[in-house]
């Protein structure tokens, strides 16, 4: 949920706003509203973010720019020595100095190299063969399309590996004192970036306020959590100035600070990937959550899987396996690994395994999965998995819709959005009808009249009051528009929903191939050696197929939320992080 606001205005003689201020801060709750003019003319401020920048450069890469550099002159002089070793190793571990010797009493090599095919035994002395190509030494030059004339390095490759073996010396040198340097004065300059970043908070928000009076008063504004007035009116009450409290306009930029269980507490940073709600929205993230966790499962669809990720999830938690990407994460991990768990079972799968089809596996196991459903895993000729992946599609966007209708009523009011209610009436009272009538609890005739009644109802707010006080004629033909965009959309949205069946189908079908790799490679008369072929490619297999599967598992339920969900939803997602000033 959103946490209610409350809108402060405060009106501070000139001379006492810095005091003022200073309160503020230390009461640490009041969201100031921020203004950009006057900013980028500030020295002050401008100096400061100039300082920031430095110093998040430095503190990002870990060092001076020139202990860096230091470092990477040596690094790109390994690479280009290694690069030169490698091509030098064709023309063998020579004596540079005998080579001089020969050079001096007269003598001139000359080193080429051709096509294999095109090689003459009459133009030198073969040195090696390699890659489809001739390398060749000769004591006079040989002029023919098919040579290429190379040039040796002065060092022998063996001379470059042991100047390599130098160089490691010096990249071992660079990066200790790249550590002495972190050691002697990384915390000290964390602790100037903090300070920098207060000095910049402050000078926002002095900049922030409006001069009155000829510049006697000031007038700021700002945001504060209903549940910390009561102490914010305390200490205003001690400080010499005049303020007002109130709620929040639809024009206002208040803040948003979402404040949810710990369950849903998981799911607000995929709430942040796409934007916090708006004041007056509502947080997507109660049903995100529950949605997510349900999508990740039916993709991922393979209860081993799912026991990994509760292990991975639990020792990132302890700090037992350092993920940088996944810093903080592990119980989310931990929750989705449950899900899959879960969900994996009642698919039933087991690291590729069809625990529905195996014979050792309990029948009465096997009683809670899918599989049991319809005609043996059947609705007709339809998969029961991609029939339970559509009615899922269906439920989503129906509860997209509703709460959209509700939100926007709460927002616009009914008169403005009699459209949405029809389109909602329409579609939910359809699809119950529908059900109720198939599942025989409505008759023929209460069925036509229901549909009727709902046919009518849904058209009077699409058509004729979609937008109260046009021209109806004009409101037919936007609700036409309307109707031609719901009807191409709406379908293609709950096919969207099928991507839950086919990532959970070939993850299964995946897993089960290496198996059976692995089972072709044990063969009828294992021995050590074919057991440790079976052990490699069924490890190999599953951690492959576990990692692409979570990738699919992430990156398509997020789909199927930040679009399918939140267009039907109506959803914004502009909102500003609540950031109250404080030490």
């Amino acid at each position: 949920m959103i946490t209610p606001m409350k809108k402060y205005t405060f009106l501070v003689m000139a001379s006492r706003y810095e005091h003022f201020l200073e309160q503020i801060r230390e009461a640490g709750v009041v969201h100031i509203t921020l203004k950009a003019s006057g900013l980028a003319d500030d020295e002050d401020l401008q100096s400061a973010f100039a300082e920031k920048e430095q110093l998040e450069h430095i503190i990002k890469q870990g060092a001076p720019d020139q202990l860096i550099h230091e470092k990477t002159e040596v690094e790109d002089k390994i690479q280009s020595t290694r690069r030169e070793a490698e091509r030098m190793a064709v023309w063998g571990d020579f004596d540079t100095q005998q080579l001089q010797a020969l050079q001096q009493a007269g003598y001139t090599l000359y080193y080429y190299t051709c096509a294999s095919s095109k090689w003459n035994e009459e133009w030198g002395v073969r040195v090696a063969d390699e890659r489809g190509k001739t390398y060749f030494v000769s004591m006079q030059p040989v002029e023919d399309d098919a040579v290429t004339e190379e040039q040796l390095n002065a060092k022998s490759s063996g001379d470059l590996y042991q100047d390599i073996d130098a160089l490691n010396g010096l990249l071992v040198a660079a990066q200790a004192r790249i550590e002495a340097w972190q050691l002697a004065h990384l915390e000290e300059m964390q602790a100037q970036l903090a300070d920098v970043n207060r000095r910049i908070d402050w000078k926002k928000v002095t900049l922030s306020s409006d001069s009155m009076a000829e510049g006697a008063l000031k007038l700021v504004e700002g945001f504060c959590p209903v549940e910390h007035t009561a102490a914010l009116d305390a200490t205003l009450a001690t400080l010499d100035c005049y303020y007002e409290s109130e709620d929040p306009q639809p024009e206002d930029a208040t803040p948003i600070q979402l404040k949810n269980n710990w369950f849903t507490k998981l799911f607000e940073c995929l709430t942040g990937m796409y934007g916090l709600p708006n004041y007056g929205e509502f947080d997507p993230t109660p049903i995100l959550g529950p949605f997510f966790l349900l999508f990740f499962s039916l993709c991922i669809g393979d209860a081993g899987y799912g026991l990994l990720l509760i292990l991975i999830g639990y020792l990132i938690h302890r700090d037992k396996l350092k993920i940088a990407m996944f810093e903080g994460m592990g119980p989310i991990i931990m929750a989705l690994g449950v899900g899959s768990t879960v969900i994996g079972y009642m698919m039933g799968g087991f690291f590729g395994i069809n625990l529905y089809e195996a014979a050792w596996f309990p029948e009465s196991a096997k009683a809670v999965m899918f599989n049991n459903l319809g005609n043996h895993g059947k609705i007709g000729e339809y998969d029961v998995m991609m029939v339970l992946a559509l009615i899922i599609g269906i439920v989503h966007i129906c509860l997209a819709m509703t709460v959209k209708a509700i939100c926007y009523t709460r927002r616009f009011g009914f008169k403005q959005t009699v459209s949405t209610w029809g389109w909602l009436v329409l579609i939910l009272g359809g699809l119950i009808v529908g059900v109720l009538a198939m599942t025989h609890v409505l008759d023929q005739e209460v069925t036509k009249l229901a549909l009727i009644t709902i046919g009518a109802v849904s058209a009077l707010g699409i058509f004729i009051f979609n937008t109260p006080g046009r021209n109806p004629l004009i409101n037919i033909g936007a609700g036409l528009w309307d109707t031609y965009g719901m009807a191409t959309g709406i379908l293609g949205d709950v096919l969207s929903y099928i991507r839950l069946y086919a990532l959970g189908l070939a993850g299964g079908m995946l897993g089960m191939a290496f198996n059976q790799l692995g089972e072709m490679v044990l063969g009828t008369t294992p021995n050590v050696g074919t057991w440790i072929g079976f052990i490699v490619i069924v490890t190999f297999g599953h951690v492959l197929n576990l990692l692409m599967a979570c990738l699919g598992a992430f990156v398509h339920p997020l789909r199927l939320t930040f679009v399918e969900y939140f267009k039907n939803a109506g959803y914004e997602g502009s909102g500003k992080q609540y950031q109250p000033f404080k030490k």
